[in-house]
């Protein structure tokens, strides 16, 4: 492999138990995820035009402020990819500079559609294109194939300002929000390559050690397994 792929498990048995197919409360809620192994993980050169790592928290809250003054709100469109590993759902996460974790996705460009906006970022972080510059679009489709395909939103998330706290809901308060959040369920295919930025890695997390973590993996994303559970995961191991 080009680049390992970490894991990260608990010394416990992991305890959000895989539903068989069979088990489905309704129709169309059953996702089917593939092993772990089955997946090729690469790096490439992160592109050179991403300074942003450099900027201070201070640049970075002008810059936000003046693209909101600008362009109004901001909405961030983000995918939930999940694997198998240990008879256990695992979600791929991204990490930066050994600290934050992240879900694989970005901010839509001004007018952008939501899942062709995801489909450019996933490429952008998951595959051997800067999916930021100018790409064609069967680099973009590449994300919507067969049963490779980006499916419903699962969750909205809202900021009153850039840095504050996200919230599942608009409070009353919200007078006008600064930024929207939106979780994509992705349905992944038995096999793919992810290529990654070198300045980050790629983490299959257990569900388990994400539920409820905030304190590790912010608010939005230990929020994850309770947005997955209407679904019922059917293991694909031959």
């Amino acid at each position: 492999m080009g680049l390992e792929m970490e894991v990260m498990s608990e010394a416990a048995a992991p305890t959000t138990a895989v539903v068989p197919a069979a088990a489905a409360r309704e129709p169309g809620v059953d996702v089917d995820i593939y092993p772990l192994t089955r997946y090729y993980f690469g790096a490439r050169d992160a592109a050179a035009a991403v300074p942003r790592g450099l900027e201070t928290a201070a640049d970075r809250a002008l810059r936000l402020k003046a693209n909101f003054a600008a362009r109004g709100l901001r909405t961030s469109v983000h995918g939930v990819l999940l694997v198998e590993l240990f008879d256990h759902p695992h979600l791929l996460l991204l990490q930066v500079r050994n600290s934050s974790f992240l879900l694989p996705g970005g901010r839509l460009r001004p007018g952008e559609e939501e899942v062709q906006g995801l489909k450019r970022k996933l490429s952008s972080k998951l595959s051997f294109v800067d999916a930021d510059d100018d790409q064609t679009i069967e680099e973009e489709d590449d994300w919507q194939v067969g049963n490779h395909a980006i499916g419903e939103c699962i969750g909205m998330w809202w900021r009153s300002e850039f840095e504050a706290i996200p919230f599942p809901y608009m409070p009353p308060s919200f007078r006008a929000p600064k930024e929207c959040i939106k979780l994509f369920l992705v349905r992944l295919p038995m096999s793919r390559q992810f290529i990654v930025p070198r300045n980050m890695k790629l983490l299959a997390v257990p569900l388990s050690q994400v539920h409820g973590n905030a304190q590790v993996y912010g608010p939005i994303i230990s929020g994850i397994p309770n947005l997955l559970s209407k679904f019922s995961f059917n293991v694909i191991s031959d």
